[in-house]
């Protein structure tokens, strides 16, 4: 659908929820931006026919409740409008842990194809009064940076039930390839990870996907991966992984500012009563993740020490400067 025609249907539709009475066709006419205007010629009748057909099809396709009806019985020609009873959401209730999932769910959805589909519906359900909390827990900062290459594939192949090989990275370094059945993917402590049946050592591990090298590839045929009942996918990564960061770095976060860091600090010192900031203290084990999370604070956020975290800092925000950031490091 056009841009054009997408904003006539949406003007349509405010035209007709905002009557109580049936516009006839040329009052619409008249009302709508985008329709053909009446010049008095035939041709031009014939173009706003055609386009108000098709737009009515359109509203009545995607379940708008389209009326046809006449105002009083001196009417001549018959008119449209919407209900608002019928057109109306009822009240939307979501849990706080659906709340919180709607939220990592548009978080996720950062790729061009959905960003603006997400966008939307966290609009109409705040619209709607629903508190959507986009990271509630501790430990979720999901981002789609370099994932766009190994998440969705990785989700497209949990969501068709096929088998996948990558190339995997060890910490210390050494790479080695995997061919894993794949039962879901979790995020956790602000990190992606791919949970499924290792092939090759016949056991249940977990893959975290930013250790991925190169491409993710599906094999075999689709249904073929069954996904264990009852299993707990967040349980086995937070049981996989170390309970505790290595190391600890000290950052500056001004006040009103740096929610997330915030959230994620195992300690927090206000600063004096003339200072602007606050002194937050945050576990890491990879220096690039958490200088990540502290440039998007932009000027919200400065690193005291580590030195290793805060030339990370510098890197990133000089290659933003630069212009050689990719979008999705931001």
């Amino acid at each position: 659908m056009s841009s054009r025609r997408a904003e006539r249907l949406v003007n349509l539709v405010l035209c007709l929820l905002s009557t109580r009475q049936f516009l006839t066709a040329e009052r619409i006419r008249a009302a709508v931006p985008g329709y053909e205007p009446d010049d008095g010629t035939a041709r031009a009748d014939e173009a706003f026919k055609r386009m108000f057909e098709r737009d009515k099809a359109e509203l009545r396709e995607l379940g708008v409740p389209l009326e046809t009806g006449r105002t009083s019985i001196f009417d001549a020609e018959e008119g449209y409008r919407i209900a608002r009873r019928d057109y109306e959401l009822p009240e939307v209730s979501l849990a706080p842990d659906e709340a919180a999932a709607v939220g990592l769910a548009a978080r996720l959805w950062q790729s061009a194809e959905l960003a603006e589909a997400a966008r939307g519906a966290l609009l109409k359900l705040r619209a709607g009064g629903v508190d959507v909390d986009p990271a509630r827990a501790l430990d979720v900062e999901p981002r789609v940076d370099t994932a766009d290459e190994t998440l969705h594939p990785c989700l497209d192949a949990v969501q068709s039930g096929r088998a996948v090989t990558f190339r995997y990275g060890k910490p210390h370094g050494a790479t080695e390839d995997r061919e894993v059945e794949p039962w879901g993917v979790v995020s956790w402590r602000g990190r992606w990870y791919l949970v499924g049946h290792d092939r090759g050592r016949d056991a249940t591990r977990c893959f975290r996907l930013s250790r991925v090298h190169g491409a993710v590839r599906p094999v075999g045929p689709e249904g073929a991966v069954k996904v264990p009942t009852g299993i707990d996918l967040v349980a086995h990564v937070a049981a996989t992984e170390p309970p505790e960061y290595g190391r600890a770095a000290v950052v500056r976060v001004r006040r009103g500012g740096g929610t997330w860091l915030r959230r994620i600090a195992a300690e927090v010192r206000p600063g004096g009563p003339d200072d602007e900031w606050d002194v937050v203290e945050i576990g890491y084990d990879d220096p690039e993740w958490i200088a990540d999370r502290v440039a998007r604070q932009g000027t919200s956020a400065v690193v005291e020490s580590p030195p290793e975290v805060r030339e990370a800092v510098v890197r990133r925000l000089r290659a933003h400067a630069d212009g050689t950031a990719g979008i999705g490091s931001w």
